[in-house]
């Protein structure tokens, strides 16, 4: 079996973490090596009886020439933390993904780029100002990194690829997925231009909602900066803000109506000492 097809079935065992991931690779070396390992031998490296059942399932390793199929058949490629695509960035957080499902161009992954994430539901005002930053970077030859959501994620990848650079969107699902369907002609766009779309799921993985705020560590590291338009009070692109925060970024906050729920969030932001952001050459200092 061809080295890829052990990843594949690693990725496919459900409910390990990132760490635990790493962990098993860190003492087992390879998924082959892991592969070939009885329950028994497992826990006897201390390996607990839970994840050692779960590594030992049937059902994960059926039908892998399936997945590597269809991800020959679309383009879309697996890297692992050891491959020497894996963009740098991302091993330098708490808990890197130990895989990248990437379809389009995974060269960019490790070049300059700035993140821009915001309400899902955002005003025009916000749709305007993620359009002009983001086209703005970009004809500052800087990619744009974000979640392919709705509202300023959206505006954002717009806004790239109306520019110079590439945009990269992060996503909750397989790659075999759409979400939301909405955007996927963003999802094609980004892919005809040259940009990339990027996972740590498996394909047929569904856009559960438990996916959303661990894909957010994944935006924030990927860049070098995180730019924030529009969050209400409570929103999950804080959650985003916390691991910019937790990787040394620094977090830009573009200010907005004192008297919009879409800007609770964000200006609460500027009080706690994010920079300020109202022209482009704040970023590009």
């Amino acid at each position: 079996m061809e080295e890829i097809k052990y990843w594949i079935w690693f990725s496919r065992i459900e409910n390990l973490t990132p760490k635990t991931q790493f962990d098993l690779l860190q003492k087992f070396k390879t998924p082959k090596e892991l592969w070939n390992k009885k329950e028994e031998e497992l826990i006897a490296k201390e390996v607990s009886k839970k994840i050692a059942k779960k590594i030992c399932e049937p059902k994960y390793r059926k039908n892998l020439n399936k997945y590597l199929e269809y991800m020959q058949k679309n383009k879309i490629e697996l890297i692992n933390i050891y491959s020497k695509e894996y963009p740098e960035s991302l091993k330098q957080i708490y808990d890197p993904p130990v895989f990248l499902y990437i379809k389009g161009n995974k060269e960019i992954l490790g070049q300059k780029s700035i993140s821009i994430v915001g309400c899902r539901n955002c005003t025009k005002y916000g749709k305007n100002v993620a359009i002009k930053f983001a086209y703005n970077l970009s004809n500052n030859n800087i990619n744009i990194v974000s979640g392919l959501a709705k509202g300023i994620d959206a505006y954002s990848h717009m806004g790239c690829l109306q520019g110079k650079a590439k945009t990269i969107a992060v996503v909750g699902c397989g790659l075999d997925i759409v979400y939301p369907e909405e955007n996927r002609w963003i999802y094609n766009k980004i892919i005809e231009n040259n940009g990339a779309i990027v996972s740590e799921h498996i394909i047929g993985t569904k856009p559960l909602a438990q996916n959303f705020p661990r894909r957010n560590r994944i935006i924030s590291a990927l860049s070098e900066a995180l730019i924030v338009i529009e969050a209400k009070e409570k929103s999950g692109t804080l959650i985003t803000v916390d691991f910019a925060l937790e990787q040394g970024k620094d977090i830009y906050v573009v200010p907005g109506n004192i008297d919009s729920l879409n800007s609770v969030g964000t200006n609460e932001l500027i009080k706690q000492g994010a920079k300020v952001l109202t022209k482009i050459e704040d970023i590009l200092i």
